[in-house]
């Protein structure tokens, strides 16, 4: 995927990994709970890994987690 903005993707991955693990989900889990695919949450979370993630999913994403969806996309 070809993007300006790598560092953002990583770190959005890193993000919904921490969490996930918070909440105590492994990435089975938490991919049934948002109707994806393991495959595609190891992409996600994979760092040095740019993986887009659409709005709906991270909508659905931050609710699973029980957190707004800002928490991901925050700058720290």
């Amino acid at each position: 995927m070809k993007t300006e903005f790598p560092d953002k993707y990583i770190t959005l991955g890193l993000k919904i990994a921490y969490y996930r693990k918070k909440a105590g989900y492994t990435q089975e889990v938490f991919a049934e709970l948002i109707d994806k695919s393991v495959n595609f949450i190891g992409q996600v979370e994979g760092p040095g890994i740019i993986c887009g993630v659409s709005l709906e999913t991270l909508f659905k994403m931050a609710e699973v987690l029980k957190i707004p969806p800002a928490k991901l996309l925050e700058d720290d």
